[in-house]
């Protein structure tokens, strides 16, 4: 497979996990952390870091809104449920596990 195929395909594979994720509101972002070690913000991350290192200015808010899909803010006042004190425990359990992201651990 030449390059430009494989970039093409894990942009794919990268919007259908967004969208699967601003589909899936019920799913709490440290409920992922604590599954899978990365949330919807780790990508935002990755997403800023990736525009960065291509001299594309961007910041966290445009980066969230990308992933989101709508500014973080109203997407926390619509979905976001306050952590338990159970999930903040996991989340602390959990945490050398989670996603490395450069300039940001």
């Amino acid at each position: 497979m030449d390059d430009q195929t494989r970039i093409e395909l894990e942009a794919a594979a990268f919007r259908g996990l967004v969208a699967h994720l601003q589909n899936r509101t019920d799913a709490q972002n440290i409920d992922i952390m604590n599954l899978a070690g990365f949330c919807r913000n780790c990508l935002s991350k990755w997403y800023m870091a990736a525009a960065t290192e291509k001299g594309i200015e961007m910041n966290y808010d445009k980066a969230r809104e990308v992933v989101y899909g709508m500014p973080y803010g109203e997407w926390k006042d619509k979905h976001q449920e306050p952590a338990s004190d159970e999930q903040k425990q996991k989340f602390d359990e959990t945490k050398p596990m989670h996603a490395k992201i450069s300039g940001h651990n």
